[in-house]
């Protein structure tokens, strides 16, 4: 059997355990394989062939791969509205006593009342927004 055969028969080998493992390690030496298969194909020598699947397994290895990982990971979730306000921190303006009181939240204003229900907190102290129920904002 031709060797440039056998590179393309790792190389497929390499690919297929690459889609069980999800590592990209794998894609890579896939590639180098295609690579060493190419050189095969024209005529060149096997120390050639080595060269060509060890140069290019690492190339894929240290530059393709970091990028592709970047690409395939989820992004962070994106929070909007009221619930990119939780684990902010606000200031407060008017006393929580209760159900009672006012927070500033980046320039805004809204009624805030303690998470657990019964702490009191002054005017001027700095909370963090722990939950936002509807128009009240759960300080803590």
């Amino acid at each position: 059997m031709e060797p440039w055969l056998l590179w393309l028969i790792a190389a497929a080998a390499l690919l297929g355990l690459e889609l069980m493992t999800g590592t990209l390690v794998l894609a890579m030496l896939g590639a180098g394989a295609v690579a060493a298969a190419g050189v095969g194909a024209v005529g060149g020598d096997a120390w050639l062939q080595v060269l060509a699947f060890a140069g290019v397994s690492l190339l894929m290895i240290a530059v393709v791969r970091p990028v592709a990982r970047r690409h395939l990971t989820a992004p962070r979730e994106i929070r909007s509205g009221a619930a990119a306000l939780v684990g902010e921190y606000a200031v407060v303006i008017a006393a929580t006593e209760g159900d009672a009181g006012r927070v500033k939240i980046a320039g805004d204003v809204w009624s805030a009342r303690p998470y657990d229900g019964f702490t009191v907190y002054e005017v001027g102290d700095q909370v963090q927004i722990l939950k936002i129920d509807g128009a009240t904002a759960l300080i803590g």
